[in-house]
């Protein structure tokens, strides 16, 4: 009988490997903080040497921790890339189950990134964390069918993802209670609230809350 042959090793592309080692990072800074992870456990995780590690991030922990949030924060963006068909409520519904999956999957990770505190925190991390903000804020302007919202209208959707934010760190300092279905319909109840009083003073909002009144069509 013929012996069984392994199969034919394949090289992995620069690309692929920068995948490669930045899956393993993410899947570490998932669950712990990111001081507490180091390029060996990074290459432990990835099955390669703490020198292939820095072959591809030469710039150490710092730059391969960059790179992994920026991975994750472009995942954090598509949250709110909801297509702009049927009503309001459950579309932001949806992007909100999306966002809570991550924030469930990600855990400890995603409490270090949003409380900052870091030794790995530096400028460029808190622009790529704001660039989440305000790309979420836009998604949800569009959704609103608003492209040029004022001051009274962007102060209060930024203020509802900010209190989304602190819901969910909040929540995961529970230990995930309420359930998450709960904490979603808690939050789209909340983001109605906050535009219905803001309609008070502001036409511009007054006229987005009664394009959906009653969460009907757009």
């Amino acid at each position: 009988m013929t012996p069984a042959t392994n199969p034919a090793y394949r090289r992995l592309s620069v690309e692929e490997r920068r995948s490669q080692l930045l899956a393993a990072a993410l899947s570490l800074f998932a669950h712990r903080a990111p001081e507490d992870v180091s390029l060996d456990d990074v290459a432990e995780a990835a099955g390669v040497s703490r020198p292939l590690v820095y072959r591809y991030f030469p710039g150490g922990k710092q730059q391969l921790y960059e790179a992994a949030l920026r991975s994750a924060a472009e995942d954090l963006r598509h949250c709110f890339d909801e297509p702009r068909q049927g009503p309001l409520l459950p579309r932001l519904a949806r992007a909100l189950d999306r966002y809570l999956a991550f924030v469930d999957e990600h855990d400890t990770g995603f409490s270090a990134l949003l409380q900052g505190g870091s030794v790995v925190e530096t400028s460029r991390t808190t622009a790529i964390v704001d660039g989440v903000r305000r790309a979420a804020a836009e998604h949800i302007f569009r959704h609103l069918g608003v492209t040029d919202p004022g001051p009274r209208l962007r102060m209060t959707v930024r203020t509802w993802i900010t209190a989304v934010e602190a819901a969910s760190l909040i929540w995961l300092d529970e230990d995930k209670q309420p359930p998450a279905g709960e904490l979603r319909d808690w939050l789209v109840e909340q983001f109605v609230a906050v535009l219905g009083v803001t309609a008070g003073r502001d036409p511009q909002t007054a006229a987005v809350v009664g394009a959906f009144a009653g969460d009907g069509p757009d």
